[in-house]
């Protein structure tokens, strides 16, 4: 741990890390962006079957028209997938009844284009019967998400937090502007599947390499500063889908920084913790050293020198891990609750923030920015109160908040329940800023491979989320029930967590065992022989 106790020395935030966290701060703002861009990119506006007279603009149409060529529906707006057979004119009298003749939008149809210019709904026409392809095409993009995290996880411990950073950025550039020229749907929903993977890429590594360069004492803070990021990118995408409208412009707006993002993360040195994992010690020390004379310290003399740092490679080891290391060493099972609190943290929370449109008679725009508006002062405290209570007990109580909130909310008529949906948003946002303070203190040689399993477990909540809310129709209570119970459960098993409150960054699975021991695990005797655990398990299951 080396490293670790260079900057432990110091105990306090140098230039280099206040730099740094503003340097990774920033694309991390605009990949929030991108995880919410299709609540504008893909918004559904009012529409109505094609008229072929007088409609030029498709919706300078005047309401008579409208009633003679087009049904009303329940709500006595117009019918959004229906036209009568013939113009019914008689509706045009008091008291004039229609045959009640429709059919299908033969013609296509016309948008209300008052809100947006343009959206891929409006240009591929992504409605009644194409309505679903619209969550597919945000599926997609989480299905990317979910592989990032699997792939890019695991290659970063073998390739390093940094040469991984610099990929997704580019990745994030060059794709998301080509899907902002995309020609077609199917070459938007490729192009938005790979800014996914980017999307993982740049959370994943841009967080653990910043970390890994943070006294412990700070680490908490700066956790909860980068998850803030997440909460300003849904301020700033509000903000600039506000200013435009058309969507090809605005997936242009939110990609072409990655490419300045790209370029100047070439200053940002690789981990030392990573490089004397790695058998670079030489370049970890070259690092410290250009480091320290950022941070106007000096290196040599104080305890670090290339001889330490070896001495700690040979300590270290030299094998990689994969996420079945969790279940190998039975010390660490008892952190397997870490995924599973960020599955049912995504499961329930996160489609509440993907669909905007469902707050009916507020600006989209305005609800997005309640929403990281509400988020961001909970962020901010969320630090000071887990330096103080620790990890372990804000992350399940954040957790049984919001579930609470949830089955709260199931006798509230829907149009009364926006409060509850607004703290249980709050609360998810907390239990995620934890959950990353438990991701850091993985070994380094498996921290990225931790760390992509489970956001790779979040984002598998986010997809099962839409395709059980398929049935919310026949049984909304029952998946009001659901959402609401999973971050319970999930916060009550949180409670048997290992607390990491000023725990330094472990380098070695023998660290973490020594570290864990004591603490309850997961799985039983049997399975662990099975597994051929590192260590004899010597606690109780």
């Amino acid at each position: 741990m080396a490293p670790d106790v260079q900057l432990e020395k110091e105990q306090r935030m140098g230039f280099f890390q206040t730099i740094l966290v503003a340097l990774v701060f920033l694309p991390l703002l605009m990949v929030a962006s991108h995880n919410f861009l299709q609540n504008f990119t893909a918004a559904v506006p009012r529409h109505w079957c094609y008229i072929p007279v007088g409609d030029n603009a498709t919706t300078e149409v005047t309401g008579d028209q409208l009633k003679i060529y087009v049904p009303m529906d329940g709500n006595q707006e117009p019918d959004r997938c229906l036209r009568f057979s013939t113009p019914q004119w008689q509706l045009l009298a008091p008291n004039g009844t229609s045959t009640n003749a429709t059919e299908p939008c033969l013609d296509g149809w016309a948008y209300d284009r008052s809100v947006f210019n343009s959206t891929i709904i409006t240009e591929w026409n992504l409605v009644c019967g194409q309505r679903t392809l619209k969550d597919f095409a945000q599926s997609i993009y989480m299905v990317g998400v979910l592989l990032g995290a699997l792939v890019l996880g695991g290659l970063a411990d073998r390739l390093g937090r940094r040469a991984l950073l610099l990929w997704s950025l580019l990745q994030m550039g060059v794709m998301g502007t080509s899907a902002a020229f995309a020609p077609n749907l199917a070459a938007y929903c490729a192009f938005r599947f790979f800014s996914g993977m980017s999307t993982a890429g740049v959370i994943l590594n841009g967080t653990s390499l910043t970390l890994e360069w943070i006294p412990s004492q700070f680490r908490a803070m700066v956790s909860t500063i980068l998850s803030c990021s997440l909460t300003l990118g849904q301020l700033f995408l509000a903000g600039l889908a506000y200013a435009i409208r058309d969507w090809r412009q605005l997936q242009l707006a939110s990609s072409v920084p990655f490419f300045l993002f790209f370029l100047y993360s070439w200053w940002i040195p690789e981990s030392a913790h990573w490089l004397i994992v790695n058998h670079r010690p030489e370049k970890a020390l070259r690092n410290l050293r250009w480091v320290a004379q950022i941070n106007g310290e000096k290196l040599e003399g104080e305890g670090i020198s290339l001889e330490t740092l070896k001495q700690e490679e040979e300590s270290s080891g030299t094998s990689q891990h994969s996420a079945l290391e969790l279940f190998r060493t039975p010390p660490l099972t008892s952190v397997l609750p870490v995924p599973s609190n960020r599955f049912s943290n995504s499961f329930s929370f996160f489609h509440l923030a993907l669909d905007l449109q469902r707050f009916e008679g507020i600006s989209i725009f305005l609800v997005q920015l309640i929403f990281g508006a509400v988020d961001m002062p909970f962020r901010m405290v969320v630090a000071v109160i887990a330096n103080r209570l620790g990890r372990r007990l804000m992350q399940a109580a954040c957790l049984v908040l919001g579930g609470l909130f949830i089955l709260a909310s199931v006798p509230v008529p829907q149009g009364e329940s926006r409060a509850f949906g607004q703290v249980s948003i709050v609360a998810a946002s907390v239990c995620g800023a934890c959950c990353y303070c438990y991701l850091s203190q993985r070994t380094v040689s498996g921290r990225q491979t931790g760390t992509g399993f489970v956001t790779m477990m979040a984002r598998l909540g986010s997809m099962v989320a839409p395709v059980v809310l398929v049935a919310r129709q026949q049984f909304p209570f029952l998946l009001l029930v659901i959402f609401g119970v999973a971050p319970v459960v999930s916060g009550i098993v949180a409670g048997f967590l290992p607390e990491m409150h000023n725990v330094p960054l472990l380098d070695t699975i023998e660290e973490v065992e020594n570290r864990l021991l004591g603490f309850p695990a997961f799985l039983p005797v049997a399975f662990c022989t099975f597994c051929k655990c590192t260590k004899k398990c010597t606690q109780p299951h």
